[in-house]
């Protein structure tokens, strides 16, 4: 059996499962299966690979994108520059890092965004793995950003920082942290939201709940809003074509 899977933190709400369960029945795959395999902490990566010898394929999520580095014999160019992986295929003995979420918000972004946007700059608001993918990827797209974090630091601006002014000249804003994510879908990132407007793109990388908070007050504001259930399903199907690979 070829074993295929996702491993993070608190991932039993992730859609994942359904997605490749759904795959393997419509393309007539047997013998494969997808699991999900929390990890406490990364060093648990070890014997999962121990003790699952059919592992063929896994997905990284929060908060592991970066962590899981180390653990691997190699990684491709690209999660090397990028500097995060989000999949991981297992050749023989050896584990290789990809990173597909750059593929998947490219894509993804590319099919929403407007003229006014591509001459505005990004607010990337979140500091981890995934954040590390998105200004990847908004560099090959030639729009310049600027991150935000809750804690102060260099070329990072904080959530005290983000006023009127500043809401206004990032009309594309990505919420790259767990902020919202299921069972917590009351929280959402602490905005000036009162700036928004409709020419503004509000992208959220969490697809569960379908809808956030955070997207909810940029519809109110007449935005643009983006979940990440498409670029979940670009990175997923990156990943297969990864997996399936000689």
């Amino acid at each position: 059996m070829k074993l295929y899977g996702l491993i993070g933190k608190h991932i039993k709400h992730s859609f994942s499962p359904s997605y490749f369960a759904e795959k393997f029945r419509n393309e007539g795959l047997i013998d494969v299966d997808y699991r999900l395999f929390p990890l406490s902490r990364i060093s648990e990566f070890k014997k999962l690979i121990a003790t699952e010898p059919d592992l063929t394929g896994l997905n990284v999520t929060i908060p592991y994108k970066t962590l899981i580095i180390p653990f691997l014999d190699s990684i491709s160019e690209e999660a090397k520059t990028v500097g995060a992986v989000n999949t991981i295929k297992f050749t023989g003995t050896k584990t290789i890092g990809f990173n597909t979420d750059v593929f998947g918000f490219t894509e993804s972004l590319k099919a929403h965004i407007g003229k006014e946007n591509y001459l505005s700059k990004a607010l990337i608001l979140g500091t981890g793995g995934a954040s590390k993918a998105i200004s990847f990827a908004l560099n090959q797209l030639n729009i310049k950003y600027q991150h935000v974090s809750r804690n102060a630091g260099k070329g990072l601006l904080t959530y005290e920082n983000l006023n009127k002014s500043v809401i206004e000249k990032h009309l594309i804003i990505i919420n790259t942290s767990p902020l919202g994510m299921a069972p917590n879908i009351n929280s959402y990132p602490d905005l000036p939201y009162k700036a928004i407007g409709k020419q503004h793109l509000l992208f959220d990388l969490v697809y569960n709940p379908e809808r956030t908070v955070f997207m909810k007050k940029g519809i109110e504001k007449g935005a643009t809003v983006l979940n990440g259930l498409q670029m979940l399903h670009l990175q997923a199907e990156k990943s297969w074509e990864i997996w399936q690979e000689p």
